[in-house]
């Protein structure tokens, strides 16, 4: 049997000439990506950075999506000023889109397009720009970089200093990546970070990489301090251990052209220290699923009140003749999915807001079995069992909280992590109909579970006011809790079901766990947990 695996293809994203939206500033833009799914459904699967006051943004967040040669992949560009700092879609000013084929974008390399507004009117002379390469090499290098002494730039202050690393191509440099600013600091120390090793240099070690540093404005105007080129080649060479025994740092001066043609007995400004640059592995959800790990799937269900007596047809938990409604349809959808990465199909589930026999104490973490020592339902069918036998027996109440199940699964998170293997990965599936009431509570659960092997999904049934959902659904990855600790990662995923409706159940499933891949993969790759065996490549 012939067995055909798609190519891999890394999207960079730039746009010039957009919309200004904002009086007093620039726009600030953010791109999202979507596709289109079998049932003509529009389905997110990432966003790049948010770049303040900037008309010509050039992204360093790209996209990487699996073509088939053999498939019309519809793929759609939007363009937003985002004024809020959740990133939120909502109270963003739109402007522009493209919609295209990945076809289209491979079969060019470099597809420029005029952005447009929904209405089909040109978006002023808004342009964007998809570079397209295939992703051939899965190593990444990982960095450790700071610098010392770099020019004070700020009147005020210090500087705020940022990087940006280049790769050498055709057509001149293309921005491979961007570091976070570091404020009022001119010895800064950057998160480590990874590149993919194509992207910086096309898997070629010789070849020339060029990284400027730059004093963020909030203009968007940035003042440059300057730059310097190398090669890893030339970085590894740099950073040979000293007899044998200590690694050192790779340093090169930051040369800013103009100041040196201009003013006598000048140096440089600034050094940049790089403490390590590490060619690894990066391994594929393909890689980690192949090599043993097991994705444990729990359900939560909504039991509040706002739900309406189940014995009403007017209630989301009413049962139709035909054993239908939204909760139901949600279960089968994820959890025939997921259910095939899961060796046992035993799956945990839980209801929360209702009061449960035989005390009838409201509880916020019950087995809906009632089996408090054994909450496993057997399979997809196991879980709408129990369900349909629950409805009856208990009291639907309140208040909505989540953070009580978010923690119950957690625990199970902790655990695994401890073990320090890539064997086990929790996804929480919470199919709920209304608003938080924990919020500060949820938020501090989530990002605790931002550093476990675990995301949740959020489907969200009825008409309610979602807008809490997708605050939490955190895609530019700046969560926060009510003390302003900030989550590891972005582990949320929240899809309203009444979209997919006129869809099908597959829509459904599709953009749910659209995301799923990538947080299992920059889980384990940001711990360098390997899977547990290597795949066989045969």
């Amino acid at each position: 049997m012939l067995f055909y695996f798609p190519l891999s293809v890394e999207l960079s994203v730039s746009c010039d000439n957009l919309l200004d939206m904002d009086m007093l500033s620039k726009s600030d833009p953010l791109c999202v990506l979507f596709v289109c799914n079998s049932g003509s459904q529009w389905s997110e699967i990432g966003r790049t950075e948010r770049i303040m006051n900037c008309l010509s943004p050039k992204f360093s967040k790209t996209f990487v999506i699996d073509y088939y040669f053999e498939m019309v992949q519809k793929l759609k560009f939007d363009v937003y000023d985002i004024d809020s700092d959740n990133c939120s879609l909502r109270d963003a000013d739109f402007l522009g889109q493209m919609e295209c084929t990945l076809g289209q974008i491979v079969s060019s390399s470099k597809l420029i397009k005029p952005l447009m507004m929904r209405d089909n009117r040109p978006a002023g002379k808004g342009t964007i720009t998809i570079c397209a390469e295939e992703r051939t090499d899965n190593r990444v290098v990982a960095f450790d970089v700071a610098a010392r002494k770099l020019d004070k730039k700020d009147f005020f202050g210090k500087s705020d200093p940022f990087l940006e690393f280049y790769k050498q191509t055709e057509t001149g440099w293309q921005l491979a990546h961007r570091t976070e600013v570091v404020k009022n600091n001119l010895n800064p120390v950057w998160k480590p970070f990874r590149i993919s090793l194509q992207l910086l240099c096309g898997g070629d070690v010789e070849k020339s990489i060029k990284v400027d540093c730059y004093d963020y404005n909030n203009s968007g105007s940035h003042d440059f301090i300057g730059s310097f080129q190398t090669t890893l080649c030339q970085i590894h060479c740099a950073m040979k251990t000293e007899h044998n025994t200590k690694m050192l740092n790779a340093e090169f001066e930051c040369i800013n052209g103009k100041k040196k043609q201009n003013k006598k007995g000048y140096k440089n400004s600034g050094v940049i220290m790089i403490k390590q640059c590490k060619i690894v592995k990066d391994y594929t959800f393909l890689d980690y699923i192949m090599g043993g790990c097991q994705l444990n799937f729990t359900i939560a269900i909504d039991f509040t009140g706002s739900n309406g007596d189940p014995r009403s047809p007017r209630s989301l938990h009413y049962i139709n003749p035909q054993g239908y409604n939204e909760y139901l349809a949600a279960i089968w959808a994820v959890g025939s999915v997921i259910q095939d990465y899961d060796s046992d199909k035993m799956f945990p589930a839980f209801g929360f807001g209702a009061q449960i026999p035989p005390t009838w104490q409201v509880s916020h973490e019950f087995p809906i079995n009632f089996n408090p020592s054994n909450p496993f339902c057997a399979g997809i069918e196991g879980v709408v069992y129990a369900y349909q036998q629950c409805l009856p027996q208990v009291k639907l109440y309140g208040p909505t909280n989540f953070s009580p199940i978010i923690n119950h699964v957690a625990q199970f998170g902790h655990q695994a992590l401890q073990q320090h293997t890539a064997s086990q990965y929790f996804v929480l599936l919470i199919i709920t109909d209304g608003v938080i009431t924990d919020m500060d509570q949820t938020r501090s659960a989530i990002i605790n579970a931002s550093r476990l092997p675990m995301s949740i999904i959020i489907v969200g049934v009825g008409g309610a006011d979602f807008s809490a959902m997708e605050f939490l659904d955190g895609d530019d990855g700046i969560l926060r809790s009510a003390t302003g600790e900030a989550a590891m990662r972005d582990i949320v995923q929240f899809v309203p079901f009444r979209q997919f409706q006129n869809a099908g159940t597959a829509a459904l499933a599709q953009s749910v766990l659209a995301e799923l891949p990538d947080q299992v993969t920059s889980f384990f790759n940001l711990f360098g947990l390997k899977p547990p065996s290597e795949p066989n490549p045969s």
